[in-house]
């Protein structure tokens, strides 16, 4: 682990953990990297490193932090179920929004700023392509909100991830977001099951989630990163 805990007041004056992890080498830009419902784990922590080591100063907020400080859980019984309850009942979609708002505000003054998201995450990655401000693109990984959501315009260039084999997310709502056609929205569809970005996960699946990384990267890097 190179990056570290520390503390952001939000918009709404609350105090939120946040992990930091500053660039190897050249700074190429900001990146707000948004949780999954199981907040900042090692692995939402890995990933912050690995974009630090491509050369991004990552901030990755724990959007949970005013319902359940400090919550990190695996994927599966008591911890999935909290993690739900906490994404659809306990914590206002809005206030996500608001605190990824303040992070991007936060880099913005050091160059550009990306935002990648997975699970809850790609939802709010979505989001940010279409109401934030300060956002050079974005990268959604898996989103269940995005496909009723497909009718709002992305303002920026915004990738998004999704698994064929998605049980959670079905294929008819994917195509009404590939029938949009955006200009600036394209989406992918991997040979994969819901979260195949994580190697903690059952369905993770390793080419798909370096093509997913490698597509990414070529955004923020076409994007002034």
């Amino acid at each position: 682990m190179t990056g570290t805990m520390e503390t952001m007041t939000m918009s709404d004056g609350a105090t939120v953990a946040v992990y930091h992890a500053q660039p190897t080498g050249e700074r190429r830009g900001g990146l707000v990297l948004v949780q999954e419902i199981f907040g900042v784990t090692d692995h939402i922590r890995d990933l912050c490193d690995e974009y630090a080591a491509d050369g991004y100063e990552v901030l990755a907020p724990a959007l949970f932090d005013r319902e359940h400080p400090g919550f990190e859980a695996d994927y599966s019984g008591d911890g999935l179920a909290r993690g739900i309850e906490l994404a659809r009942q306990l914590h206002p979609f809005d206030l996500s929004l608001k605190d990824v708002q303040t992070c991007i505000d936060t880099l913005a003054p050091a160059g550009p700023v990306f935002v990648v998201g997975y699970c809850y995450g790609g939802s709010v990655a979505w989001f940010a392509s279409t109401k934030l401000n300060g956002v050079a693109a974005a990268s959604g990984y898996y989103g269940s909100m995005i496909p009723a959501a497909a009718d709002e315009e992305p303002k920026v260039p915004v990738i998004l991830h999704f698994g064929r084999h998605d049980h959670g997310i079905p294929m008819e709502g994917v195509e009404q977001v590939i029938a949009k056609d955006w200009p600036n929205a394209t989406v992918y569809v991997y040979e994969a099951g819901h979260g195949f970005n994580s190697d903690r996960r059952k369905d993770y699946h390793e080419p798909s989630a370096d093509l997913a990384k490698q597509r990414t990267l070529e955004l923020f890097r076409a994007n002034g990163g």
